[in-house]
């Protein structure tokens, strides 16, 4: 298969409005009623210029899935840069988690739908997502403010935590400040993962 990764700044901001707009159908749609001529129409461009960057609506939905998911990445990475400790970082990366969830609801029903549209996709967002907080928590028992257990089980517990207050705070009600939701979810970790002397 031929590399179809934008060359040029336009190709780049093409590929990110068909990204875009197709995080909007299927986030309204479904993939099932979603349609590439609907995605084209979305982000303003060519058909012809959808097939420059993918094969099928199957492709675009797996890109879809793998875009969202850096995404999220690239949207945490800044508000837990800088924190005091470990369990501030996690805190942090739940509110901007949450604060990602708000603005950008569709990512639920998408990646809930990638479990039976590609299951290879559904799988690689939630394992490279369990594996960036296993990391964050190894790094936490190594400066000896978590407890030197903690691993794969801690990490995918405090994914599911976050999925799930995403879904609560994030869609269902979003009046909560996140901050506060962080701030509870926080006291359970602290209590939760902290070292005991």
């Amino acid at each position: 298969m031929a590399d179809k990764t934008p060359r040029t700044d336009r190709g780049r901001r093409t590929l990110r409005k068909l990204l875009d707009a197709a995080a909007a159908e299927f986030g309204e749609r479904g993939f099932h009623d979603a349609s590439i001529s609907a995605i084209t129409r979305r982000a303003g461009t060519a058909l012809g210029s959808f097939y420059t960057y993918f094969d099928s609506k199957d492709a675009i939905f797996r890109a879809l899935v793998a875009d969202m998911s850096g995404r999220v990445r690239d949207h945490v990475a800044p508000a837990i840069e800088g924190a005091p400790d470990a369990i501030t970082r996690e805190g942090r990366a739940l509110a901007a988690f949450l604060a990602f969830a708000r603005d950008h609801q569709e990512i639920y029903r998408i990646i809930d739908e990638a479990e039976f549209v590609d299951p290879a996709s559904f799988r690689a967002h939630y394992e490279t997502t369990a594996r960036r907080i296993a990391e964050r928590l190894a790094s936490g028992a190594a400066a000896g403010e978590l407890r030197a257990d903690v691993g794969e089980v801690e990490a995918w517990a405090l994914m599911g935590m976050n999925v799930f207050l995403g879904l609560r705070y994030g869609v269902w009600d979003t009046s909560a400040p996140v901050d506060a939701i962080a701030a509870a979810a926080n006291r359970l970790i602290g209590e939760g993962l902290a070292r005991r002397d």
